[in-house]
Formats: C-alpha cells, structure tokens, sequence
C-alpha cells in the first residue's frame, strides 16, 4: 500500500511495466529450454541422443524434469507471446498473426507436457526395441513437434516481412535463415539417423524467439 508520499502508479506506467515483465518471460525460454534438454541427454542412463527424440526424456524416473521443462517454457512463450501483441502498434504486421503463431508455439510445448510420447528404442530401461504400439497420448504428443515447428516457422516468415519493410536487413535475414535451418537440419536427421540435427535445427528457431522477445523489451525500455 502506498504512502502518503507516494503517489499510486499511474495506469499507463503499471501497463508499461507489466509489458515489460511479459516481454522478459520469453527471453529465456528458448535457451532454457534447449540447455535443460542437453544436460539431460548427458546424464540420463540409456537415453542416447541421437536415436532418442528429446520428447522420450519425460520418460522414467527422472522425466518430470522435461515435463516441467516443456510447461515451463510453453508458459514463458505465451507470457512472451502477450507481451507482444501490446508494444505491435495496431494494424501493423506481425501483430495478429505474428503474436498468434508465437501463442502457439507456446500451447504446443504446455501440450507436449500434458501428452507424453510413448516408450521405444529401449528407452527407459526395460523397453524392448523398436517402436511399440502408439498410445492415445502418444498420438496427441504426436501433434505438438508439428505444431510447435508449423507455428514458429510461419512466425519467422511474417517477421521477416515486417522487418524487410521496415529497412531492417539484418533481421530480416535473421528471421529468415532460421526456419530455413530448422528444416533442413529436421529433414536431414532421418536420412543420418540421428536426433541431434533435428534438435540443433530446434534450437535454432527457438533461440529466434527469445532474441525477438530481447529485441522489443530493449525498446521497451527505451521508450519508458
């Protein structure tokens, strides 16, 4: 409660600040989410990289951590998501669409969580071989990877035309270049048999949205 020589904060300066706070969620949600899944491929037993997806590592005893990871950084992302939408003057690009996509891309990693992928390839421990039977939340869980890579990259496309009208080449390459990497390293790890390029692919888009949350908090707090 304020004191007597306090004067309440005004309603634009708590938006302000609350925009701010929104904005700073989505910074750290793709490098944390990233560096939470690579010390757990090193030190989960069994769990091999690069014949495991990252999902299968809310397998077992320990997979509680990358279901927190998943919820975690899906809430960070739509947090982020809304912070957008409110520093996007109305009726410019990327304020629909743009925050949307990005929205999205936060519920799929929350329904990545909630939906585990199912057990395979000897993962966890006592799993026979190979790919078992697919359960109904195998299915479900199924249905996020192409949401969350679908969102992101149309995403990176809208931006990427916001940034070109507004003179902006470096973003703009920026934002091109990174769904662009996230294909052909996704589309280059089944030839290779090997997961690690579909997650560097991963965390390239990923770590885009937390720079694009980082570029309009900076502004942000240039305009405050």
């Amino acid at each position: 409660m304020p004191s007597a020589h306090t004067p309440p904060l005004s309603p634009s300066r708590t938006t302000r600040a609350s925009t701010r706070a929104l904005l700073a969620c989505g910074v750290p949600a793709g490098p944390l989410f990233v560096l939470l899944i690579v010390a757990q491929a090193m030190t989960r037993d069994g769990f091999d990289a690069a014949r495991h997806p990252l999902s299968m590592l809310a397998l077992g005893e320990h997979g509680w951590l990358q279901t927190a990871n998943f919820l975690l950084c899906g809430a960070l992302v739509a947090a982020s998501a809304a912070g957008l939408r409110r520093v996007l003057e109305p009726g410019t690009m990327g304020r629909t669409w743009g925050t949307a996509l990005i929205a999205a891309y936060g519920v799929s990693l929350i329904w990545a969580g909630v939906f585990p992928t199912d057990p395979a390839e000897g993962f966890p421990a006592g799993t026979p071989g190979g790919i078992g039977e697919v359960s109904w939340h195998g299915m479900l869980h199924n249905l996020a990877p192409v949401g969350m890579g679908l969102a992101l990259s149309v995403a990176c496309v809208v931006f990427a035309r916001r940034f070109a009208r507004e003179g902006r080449p470096g973003w703009t390459l920026y934002s091109a270049a990174s769904p662009a990497a996230y294909l052909v390293l996704g589309m280059a790890a089944f030839p290779a048999d090997d997961f690690r390029l579909m997650l560097a692919g991963g965390a390239a888009i990923w770590t885009w949205a937390a720079v694009l949350s980082l570029k309009f908090l900076r502004e942000a707090r240039g305009t405050a």
